[in-house]
């Protein structure tokens, strides 16, 4: 496998994955919530979040046009801070919010199922199954989700904001319940605490910056489809909030599990539910297919840092496939899942707390995009974030404030703050431990950008290059081990 790869990928298929990878339904469990908490006014939230990830979007673009040939945040850190800021990150950013957010798709699909299709099965059992067979999936090396990821998350959006037009026009085949109206925005300069709540409508579109090597003109083309992309998810929930204002009481929109689903059956019965359910369920399932598929790839490349016990460099003999990095993560999955969020009354707090832990990742990119500035003046950036350092400075106090502020009301503040506190101590303890007194690596030495990203290019080696296909079948060579 050569490490070249081609420039194939232009600014729909970026903006097709920006979005693709967004798009989630838990998502539409923060807006339901933030619309029945705030009213009307949360949508200031949705544009103070707005315009933080359109600052991180800025950052990532300079980072990855830059390093084109790299794995992401982590390689990005490593050039800039070192290994223990760059194991951080990574475990932060990547690791800790899919083993929070996962379990909160799966809860939201079997609820799903089982409430539209399945009455007399356990949403506990069908989340399950789900898990299993998307995990055995992978290992095997059977992608079922390739070729139509994509078309499942953009159908999500198309429903949505369908379903919304349909909600505000009130062309659907039921009228409108008689709900009492509340003020446009009844908690004033407030509503600014819910901006962690709202800015997880817009979380993850930075995935599309790991593509820069395989994508034309990646300078223009990826940060206008990050832009692009905020814009149209910015625009969708917009009228998807105010329709569900419409038609599903606040005091159940701030506490609902599954609020898409309340609203289609609230404005076209019986067959909305099933056509956003299924549409919801074939999304919420790619969205965790692409967990269980691309962060034992990462897990991959750390192990082969040495960041990571070299059992996660191990591959299967037959099926080439990262076996131990996907038993890992649907174990953890499946222990998050069933350990507690299954049952959790409020998904909010896990989506929440999976949101805060991404945040610190957000930061550590804009102080990434300073750092480099300094040390690599004169470094050819095909693009440069507009306005440096403003979007940078801006950015993180912005981030700072919303972890400060994570808690949409004060009863969850401290089980947020526990479940995140916990995470966050354990990364730092395992990456000082591993990297200090196990593998012996210099904590805070950064790498050159040249010896980064020939250390990603031999991950790509290894790996079969798949863009956001979520499995990836690894051919052999000298340096791995089978299982």
């Amino acid at each position: 496998m050569g490490t070249n790869l081609k420039k194939t990928l232009g600014f729909w298929s970026c903006f097709a994955v920006a979005v693709g990878c967004v798009v989630a339904s838990s998502t539409l469990v923060s807006l339901g919530q933030g619309m029945g908490i705030a009213g009307g006014g949360f949508v200031i939230a949705m544009i103070a979040a707005w315009l933080l990830q359109h600052f991180s979007a800025q950052s990532y673009a300079e980072l990855a046009c830059m390093m084109p040939a790299s794995g992401g945040i982590r390689t990005y850190t490593r050039v800039a801070m070192g290994a223990l800021p760059a194991v951080v990150a990574t475990l932060l950013g990547y690791l800790v919010p899919n083993l929070l957010a996962a379990p909160a798709e799966l809860t939201v699909a079997g609820a799903v199922l089982s409430e539209a299709f399945f009455p007399s099965l356990s949403p506990v059992l069908l989340g399950g199954l789900i898990l299993g067979f998307l995990m055995v999936m992978n290992i095997v090396g059977v992608d079922i989700f390739a070729r139509l990821q994509i078309v499942f998350t953009l159908t999500m959006i198309v429903s949505i904001a369908l379903l919304g037009f349909i909600g505000l026009t009130g062309i659907g085949a039921l009228p409108a319940p008689e709900i009492a109206e509340i003020p446009f925005n009844a908690m004033g300069t407030g509503v600014f605490s819910l901006t962690a709540l709202a800015i997880w409508l817009y979380i993850g579109i930075e995935f599309v910056t790991p593509l820069a090597q395989e994508t034309k003109k990646a300078e223009k083309n990826i940060p206008r489809a990050m832009i692009a992309g905020l814009v149209v998810i910015f625009a969708v929930n917009l009228v998807y909030g105010f329709a569900l204002l419409k038609y599903v009481p606040a005091e159940q929109l701030a506490t609902s599990n599954h609020p898409h689903v309340d609203m289609a059956l609230a404005v076209l019965g019986k067959p909305g539910m099933i056509w956003i359910s299924i549409v919801s369920i074939f999304a919420s399932a790619s969205t965790i297919n692409t967990v269980i598929g691309v962060v034992p790839r990462m897990l991959y490349g750390m192990a082969l840092s040495h960041e990571l016990p070299k059992v996660f460099r191990k591959i299967h003999p037959r099926f080439r496939t990262p076996w131990v990095g996907i038993l890992f993560m649907s174990g953890g999955i499946a222990a998050f899942f069933f350990g507690g969020i299954v049952n959790s009354p409020n998904l909010i707090v896990y989506i929440l707390s999976a949101c805060c832990a991404w945040l610190f990742c957000y930061i550590i990119a804009h102080l990434n995009v300073i750092i480099l500035r300094f040390r690599y003046p004169k470094t050819r950036r095909p693009y440069k974030a507009r306005f440096y350092p403003v979007p940078q400075i801006i950015g993180s106090l912005g981030i700072g404030y919303a972890i400060l502020n994570i808690a949409p009301v004060p009863e969850m503040a401290d089980a947020i703050y526990n479940l995140v506190g916990i995470m966050v101590v354990l990364a730092l303890v395992y990456a000082v431990v591993w990297l200090k007194f196990v593998v012996k690596q210099p904590l805070f030495q950064p790498l050159g950008i040249k010896e980064a990203q020939v250390e990603w290019r031999r991950v790509n080696d290894d790996l079969v290059p798949t863009g956001i296909q979520a499995t990836f079948v690894i051919e052999p060579d000298s340096h791995t081990k089978t299982a």
